[in-house]
């Protein structure tokens, strides 16, 4: 297991006024509706999530570090746990053309609503029960998703990360690592449930018996 962060310049290019996010709105009231995971929460207003998830290139570089980093080839299989509307899982196909990809997300809005190009590989279902074989994949990946599900269901979804796998994990989650991170987490999220420190995070890994890689995000 090791950490490593693709991440960070992507987080970090969307800027955040965190005293904005709380006194807009009736925050309790945003988070009702984010977590319907409906059109409001990817296309509507900014204060219920997204304010509008439309492809324009940038997960690229992420898709490009993470071919590169886990070798991948093409005839492999690639899964994404979370996937929204797959504008990941696309930027791998470009890639690394003749990769197979499947994408499974809660929302029925995102997968309706996916990249048309990857029709069909795209399903609602939920990360406490992966609808796959044993070692069906060579790498699975789950970005900034795991953190929105309560303590029962993280074990089970560790657990289901590991075992679909025959090779690469790779999972990204929300933690802070002091009070100014913890505060900004807590004024911008809409949707965690599991918000750790990177401590408990690998207390949570060694528990589930998770022997993929990580990064954090951070609200600085």
């Amino acid at each position: 297991m090791a950490y490593i962060d693709f991440m960070s310049d992507l987080h970090t290019r969307t800027r955040r006024d965190y005293l904005g996010r709380v006194n807009a709105f009736p925050k309790a009231q945003a988070a009702r509706v984010a977590k319907r995971f409906d059109r409001e929460y990817w296309d509507g207003d900014r204060q219920f999530g997204y304010g509008g998830m439309r492809y324009d290139g940038r997960w690229m570089k992420v898709a490009q570090r993470l071919a590169a980093h886990y070798g991948l080839k093409p005839g492999q299989r690639v899964l994404d746990v979370g996937c929204g509307k797959g504008f990941l899982l696309y930027d791998l196909t470009q890639t690394v053309p003749g990769i197979e990809v499947r994408g499974i997300d809660i929302s029925n809005y995102a997968v309706e609503n996916a990249k048309p190009e990857l029709a069909g590989a795209l399903s609602v279902g939920n990360a406490v029960s992966l609808p796959f074989d044993d070692g069906s994949f060579d790498l699975v990946i789950s970005i900034t998703t795991l953190h929105n599900l309560y303590c029962d269901e993280l074990d089970c979804a560790l657990r289901e990360v590991e075992r679909v796998s025959r090779g690469g994990k790779y999972i990204v989650v929300e933690s802070y690592r002091n009070e100014e991170e913890k505060a900004n987490l807590l004024y911008w999220q809409l949707t965690c449930e599991c918000f750790f420190t990177p401590r408990e995070w690998q207390w949570w890994f060694d528990r589930c018996g998770y022997t993929g890689d990580h990064s954090f995000i951070y609200f600085e």
